[in-house]
């Protein structure tokens, strides 16, 4: 399977990639913007919230993801960290991931892919699992279920099925959010919930 780079990936894509033997992440495509290649959605006090990653295309539109820079003029980090701090702090298993996590939003990473990659490796080890990724060399879907779509579609049929979410009292559940309002939520069991998931 060929998936986008993504940034805390939403539940689709976690549920997806971690079934695969070997999931190859696509590093020769034209960036495409307002996607979960730099972009992720969290629960927050005030319901849906999108965090998205500055960056800057060197050659345009024309850029390719692997080229994709991470601008740091403005503290993005340090935003996005206290947004996701302020969602899920009285979540079950904040506290128990959140130094895990918490480097990520204090190292500087030159590339978006780079930055993405490493977040993406934690996730499979805080989920234990055994995914792993490769990176495409050329631009070809030769072999490869392309699931890179997925991610682009602003009309995602997929619903995950509930569960307990800190805010859901004031604005009901919220679908395939991030993968980490799952992991905060349901901690160990978040493996299971995503291999139960239908495709």
């Amino acid at each position: 399977m060929i998936f986008s780079t993504a940034y805390l990936p939403p539940v689709v894509y976690m549920m997806k990639i971690i079934r695969a033997e070997e999931a190859v992440i696509e590093a020769n495509e034209t960036y495409l913007k307002q996607t979960c290649r730099n972009r992720c959605t969290i629960y927050g006090p005030n319901g849906k919230q999108t965090l998205t990653i500055p960056v800057n295309r060197v050659n345009g539109n024309h850029t390719l993801v692997k080229d994709v820079r991470i601008a740091y003029d403005q503290p993005w980090q340090q935003l996005h960290w206290r947004s996701i701090e302020t969602a899920y702090n009285n979540s079950p298993f904040f506290l128990y991931y959140k130094d895990d996590l918490v480097p990520f939003f204090q190292y500087r990473y030159d590339f978006l892919i780079d930055f993405n990659s490493e977040l993406l490796l934690l996730l499979f080890k805080l989920l234990k699992t055994k995914s792993k990724i490769i990176f495409s060399e050329g631009y070809s879907l030769d072999n490869c279920t392309d699931q890179r779509e997925m991610q682009v579609s602003k009309k995602s049929e997929f619903h995950n099925p509930p569960y307990i979410q800190p805010f859901a009292f004031r604005w009901g559940f919220i679908t395939n959010l991030s993968i980490i309002d799952v992991l905060f939520n349901l901690g160990p069991e978040t493996v299971d919930y995503l291999m139960n998931l239908i495709n």
